[in-house]
């Protein structure tokens, strides 16, 4: 009889499910990225977006900051002014911002780090001193770094925390063909310096930009500078796009709104993998190949013991009724490409076989 999937609709029925449920709105924490170069003010406004969301939950925790480069000191008014406590570490290791996350998570509901680009930076160097690369990082030594700096994405995707991550800007760059085939090297856009995949992490990522007030209203006699927020990336899709001048909290509320606030959350299910498929028939072409070249090995065998092996007319005609007989082909490819279990059913009735004529 069928069985409905647990909050699953009642239109899907299962019999034997064992990933699939209904989709629920499973992000509580906002996952948020800042980036841009020095003064384009992503550190006060990851700020305001901090204290904001710290007022909106109301839970009177304290926000904790992550600062590789002294800016909380100049945000301590911020905080006081809004009546929100601040929490900080003064800190570019890696190894603390692993840990700054797990206390953080036990005592605060907002998390801000700036910047990124200094705790990577850190790694890197860590690990070249620790492994003696005075000449720069070898090619393999990348997979064993991003597999260390997976601990900490592992964590800003699953805490229970709402993270704010600001990172520096850098030039993404390209080669340009002309007509004549000469190459030139050209800027294409811009990127967070910290590990080249970290950019995919946030929900919500934003490029900030420092521009001439002049340049911006076309009068020269304008001074001063204009912050704007440029959103790269909104996977709730209601501010993908937009464009903020001096941007406050109110700028980023449709993306809050959209958060399973105070539900529960679920970034990525880090407790499964893959590493038992490697010796498991069912899910490894590797292991399932070597399971069938063990079959087609003994089931040869068997035809040697059945004295069906030979070259001979009659071996050859004898050998291909048994095998149409057993198998429903005598097509040697045809028979490498039964699955297992008809290899293995074969096989036993060959064994039956050889056993009938050693005591018939």
């Amino acid at each position: 009889m069928e069985e409905t999937i647990n909050n699953q609709s009642p239109n899907v029925k299962k019999t034997n499910f064992k990933l699939l449920k209904k989709a629920v709105n499973q992000t509580a924490y906002l996952k948020a990225g800042f980036m841009g170069f020095a003064g384009s003010g992503k550190t006060f406004t990851a700020s305001q977006l901090a204290i904001g969301l710290a007022k909106d939950i109301g839970d009177n925790k304290p926000v904790a900051f992550f600062d590789t480069e002294t800016g909380s000191d100049y945000l301590i008014k911020e905080f006081e002014n809004a009546g929100v406590e601040l929490l900080v570490v003064k800190t570019r290791s890696f190894r603390d911002l692993l840990g700054f996350l797990k206390e953080a998570e036990s005592a605060c509901s907002v998390a801000i780090i700036d910047s990124i680009t200094h705790v990577w930076q850190e790694l890197m160097e860590a690990y070249a001193k620790r492994n003696n690369r005075r000449n720069g990082l070898l090619f393999q030594d990348w997979g064993k770094l991003k597999t260390e700096w997976r601990q900490f994405t592992d964590l800003y995707l699953n805490s229970s925390l709402h993270v704010i991550m600001c990172g520096r800007a850098g030039y993404e760059y390209d080669y340009s063909q002309d007509e004549t085939g000469k190459k030139e090297l050209l800027k294409t856009g811009t990127k967070m310096k910290a590990e080249t995949e970290l950019g995919y992490e946030p929900s919500l990522l934003i490029e900030m930009e420092k521009l001439k007030k002049s340049e911006v209203s076309g009068n020269l006699k304008d001074k001063g500078w204009i912050n704007r927020a440029i959103v790269l990336k909104d996977r709730t899709n209601t501010i993908n796009g937009a464009e903020f001048d001096y941007p406050t909290y109110k700028d980023f509320g449709p993306v809050v709104k959209f958060l399973n606030i105070g539900g529960d959350h679920l970034g990525i299910d880090t407790t499964r993998n893959s590493q038992d498929m490697f010796d498991n028939p069912d899910y490894s072409y590797q292991e399932r190949k070597k399971q069938k070249d063990i079959l087609l090995e003994e089931i040869q065998q068997q035809l040697i013991l059945l004295g069906l092996s030979g070259t001979s007319s009659n071996a050859q005609k004898e050998r291909a009724k048994t095998m149409i007989g057993i198998f429903g082909t005598g097509s040697k490819t045809a028979i490498e490409n039964l699955s297992i279990d008809s290899l293995q059913e074969g096989l036993s009735k060959l064994m039956s076989l050889k056993d009938e004529v050693v005591n018939g």
